[in-house]
């Protein structure tokens, strides 16, 4: 199996596990259950925003821990100033992730994406509980058909989408429930990371999606490429996250695409 299969295969034991703990109804009585959501699709949408989905990320399976005592409050703090929204993983096993940092990240009034395996129509219910706004969907982990059964739950439920592709096979995953098309520059079975995939993959993505770029963006100069090819939304993290103060290192990105954008 590559580490994609190996991922979902651990997830799908993960979700029949987080079934037996607590139900759909306990989940739904949760405070966060009826509080109203942060649109991520209108703050990318926004003329003056920086587009950047700043991502909390302790680990990566190619990489192991990238920074694995990082300050959830601190960082996530410094993301809210300027980041169009945040996104935090949940997965424990593979990106060191946790629900308990998706919390203490949630107090920062911006859309916040849970980053995780999607796979089941419990784990949309566990991200409104826990007060997410924006759920991730990977092309790759499932058949077109799925995709849209999960979007259209995920809209029932008051949760933006985006849909995750990384080649033209998964283009077919785009549904009309879908808010957001994210081309993920990593190719998720091989982890190799190539930009020119979000650059081939712009022209095909329909003008009603908002287009995302993921993974592999470490330079200021590559977002004003991407921007200029038409993407609104870049989400970065490891290349915060890598950093010893990543609030910091965040920080100065900004301020150096700001000044970028205005030359």
């Amino acid at each position: 199996m590559n580490i994609l299969e190996t991922i979902v295969a651990k997830k799908q034991v993960e979700v029949q596990q987080a079934k037996q703990r607590i139900s759909i109804e306990q989940l739904q009585q949760q405070p966060f259950f009826s509080a109203t959501t942060y649109s991520l699709k209108q703050n990318l949408s926004q003329q003056n925003s920086t587009g950047i989905i700043a991502e909390f990320k302790r680990r990566s399976p190619s990489k192991g821990f990238i920074h694995q005592y990082a300050n959830v409050i601190t960082v996530t703090q410094a993301y809210a100033q300027y980041a169009a929204g945040i996104s935090v993983l949940t997965d424990t096993e593979f990106f060191g992730g946790s629900f308990q940092d998706f919390a203490q990240a949630r107090i920062q009034p911006v859309p916040i994406l849970r980053k995780d395996f999607m796979i089941d129509a419990y784990q949309l219910y566990e991200a409104k509980a826990i007060g997410a706004d924006v759920v991730l969907l990977i092309a790759a982990c499932l058949s077109p058909k799925q995709v849209q059964q999960l979007a259209v739950e995920a809209k029932q439920l008051g949760l933006e989408v985006l849909l995750e592709i990384h080649d033209e096979t998964e283009l077919q995953h785009i549904c009309d429930e879908v808010d957001m098309v994210g081309v993920n520059n990593r190719n998720l079975k091989t982890f190799e990371v190539n930009i020119e995939t979000s650059l081939r993959l712009i022209e095909q993505i329909p003008p009603t999606k908002v287009p995302v770029t993921e993974s592999g963006i470490s330079a200021v100069e590559t977002i004003l490429q991407l921007k200029k090819a038409g993407f609104k939304g870049f989400l970065m993290g490891e290349n915060f996250m890598k950093h010893e103060q990543p609030n910091l290192a965040f920080q100065q990105f900004v301020q150096q695409l700001k000044q970028a954008s205005c030359d």
